[in-house]
């Protein structure tokens, strides 16, 4: 039982944020990256602080390989006071974990060392 809820899990926090189709879940769900993008950047212009909208910016700019792009959000998310945020399973999360679970989704950094 516990190997089939780790991938229902794993499916459920990737999906971005639920909401109208202001906040480019139905673009993104259908796999319209740029309506998405579209969307959300002009939103965004009005709603600069909506975590709604910077998490699904963020979900955008990492499946489009932005991924510097993608964790500038999800940390700008992680500065501002935590929301509640609905998904769409029906579970309520905190933007703050939600932008954990998006940074710890993204291509680790490389360090040098000597």
């Amino acid at each position: 039982m516990r190997t089939l809820i780790a991938p229902v899990l794993i499916a459920i926090m990737a999906t971005p944020t639920l909401a109208a189709d202001r906040v480019g879940y139905i673009s993104i769900a259908s796999g319209d990256l740029a309506h998405a993008e579209s969307t959300l950047v002009a939103e965004r212009r009005i709603f600069p602080n909506r975590p709604e909208l910077m998490l699904n910016l963020a979900a955008v700019y990492q499946r489009t390989g932005r991924d510097a792009a993608a964790r500038d959000l999800y940390r700008s998310v992680r500065e501002k006071p935590a929301v509640m945020m609905d998904m769409p399973s029906g579970k309520i999360m905190s933007s703050h974990d939600l932008a954990d679970r998006g940074i710890a989704r993204l291509t680790p950094a490389v360090f040098a060392t000597r």
